[in-house]
């Protein structure tokens, strides 16, 4: 079934805790960062310092998706608003992309300009490596609690986190090369964090881009969702199996064979059912079932064969000529060719096969265009209360 409403409820208690944790981390080292960076004059920690800036961005982008994703369906967004957190995924990358590239220019600007370049204090260096060390906390705190609820964009955010942690490194290298003289390293380190920065903006972009396209699931899982429709007792094959991403979770749309010759309310009773068991799954949002007699290959067009109207006329005007009444007719559209099954009324009369001798099927094949033209015969016993039961007649 969909995620229930306490699941929803962990899932956004775990991605606002963790991302407030993340809030109020970031903001303490983005502010250290900055100064130290202005005071020790070091262009790559003012870089990350930036970064930091970017990262409580996006983390307060997180709490409004994460809101809004799980409000339920409604008159404009009947399947709900799971992509809202797709989208913000977009928006982040682009917030990532745009922050990589001014660093990118800045560094250069530095790097033109090298005789500018006042030399770095020590004191950039332990602000450095504590970011360093915080930063890849908080990837591993926000990865374990974005897997345990299986959310996208909080893994996005949590290797967010790792990309800073990647970025510190680069920043302390370079801090320490400037600080053994080599003045060019710190804004080539501040290069190298805008390069890292622009990068992962790029990978969330395109693919929360990808998911907005209405991107398939991966095939493993795919393949996990195709075999519970299959396992559903009834479900003699699966095919046109296609599936599409709304935010974390998909919606299913599946063809199912089922045999021919059952009742409409069969044939839709397996087909709830395999819905049903489908929505078991965590990962399935929605689900849509169609029922197949046969192979859509096989099975015919519409308009191919006559429709119930004119059958029910035929029928009922050849058996009534030999008083036989017809209490119902099956009708059976199969790629093998159409057919009829006639039920008639139960009646006391001894004679039915003798009418039925009488009738030309032949005729009354051609005339409908059936391929087969089977006959059944309601029989009433006592009590009244009794159900009807069917008899093969000879035609």
């Amino acid at each position: 079934m969909p995620l229930s409403t306490t699941g929803i409820s962990e899932k956004q208690h775990v991605a606002r805790r963790t991302t407030w944790t993340s809030i109020a981390l970031n903001s303490g080292l983005a502010t250290a960062q900055l100064v130290v960076g202005f005071v020790a004059h070091s262009q790559a920690l003012l870089a990350d310092g930036i970064h930091s800036l970017a990262d409580i961005v996006s983390d307060f982008i997180v709490l409004v998706a994460n809101r809004r994703a799980s409000a339920k369906p409604d008159v404009d967004h009947n399947y709900g608003h799971n992509r809202y957190e797709t989208v913000a995924s977009l928006f982040l990358g682009g917030l990532l992309i745009a922050v990589g590239v001014g660093m990118l220019w800045r560094a250069g600007t530095r790097i033109v300009n090298l005789q500018d370049i006042p030399p770095v204090k020590a004191g950039a260096l332990a602000v450095a490596i504590i970011v360093l060390v915080s930063k890849e906390a908080l990837f591993r705190y926000m990865l374990r609690a974005a897997e345990r609820i299986r959310s996208a964009l909080l893994v996005a955010n949590a290797w967010h986190a790792r990309s800073d942690a990647a970025s510190s490194l680069v920043v302390a290298l370079g801090i320490i090369g400037s600080l053994a003289g080599f003045r060019i390293l710190d804004p080539i380190a501040a290069a190298v964090v805008g390069f890292l920065i622009g990068k992962m903006g790029w990978t969330f972009a395109w693919d929360a881009l990808q998911d907005l396209s209405d991107r398939a699931l991966d095939e493993a899982t795919a393949q996990d969702l195709r075999g519970i429709l299959s396992k559903t007792p009834g479900v003699r094959e699966v095919h046109d199996f296609r599936t599409r991403k709304m935010g974390d979770l998909a919606i299913v749309d599946a063809h199912v064979l089922v045999d021919p010759l059952i009742t409409v309310s069969e044939g839709h009773y397996i087909a709830e059912s395999a819905r049903a068991n489908l929505l078991t799954d965590s990962r399935v949002i929605d689900a849509l079932i169609h029922v197949d007699p046969e192979s859509d290959a096989l099975n015919p067009q519409p308009g191919n064969f006559p429709q119930r109207s004119a059958v029910t006329e035929a029928v009922s005007a050849a058996f009534a000529q030999q008083g036989l009444p017809v209490e119902a007719l099956n009708l059976h559209y199969l790629g093998s060719g159409f057919s009829v099954d006639v039920v008639l009324a139960a009646s006391s009369t001894m004679d039915t096969a003798i009418r039925l001798k009488a009738i030309d099927f032949d005729a009354l094949k051609r005339q409908i265009g059936a391929r087969e033209i089977r006959v059944a015969q309601a029989l009433r016993f006592a009590p009244a209360t009794t159900p009807k039961r069917t008899i093969d007649l000879p035609r």
